[in-house]
């Protein structure tokens, strides 16, 4: 047998608190941690270092 549908409003607090508790409980794909999108303008050692590090065609005899 079919269970009949009964309104949230209609449930009882602890039934309505329940239902909420689940809805609140996963955030599924999303992650909640804030980001924040860095500064091209601000130097970055790590990003100078790659650059540096790169090996480009040409400049064979500095590599040694």
């Amino acid at each position: 047998m079919k269970q009949q549908y009964i309104p949230l409003d209609k449930k009882s607090k602890r039934e309505q608190r329940e239902y909420h508790a689940l809805q609140r409980r996963d955030w599924g794909i999303i992650n909640p941690a804030t980001r924040k999108v860095e500064s091209s303008k601000v130097y970055n050692r790590k990003k100078s270092k790659q650059r540096w590090c790169e090996y480009e065609p040409g400049l064979d005899f500095l590599v040694g």
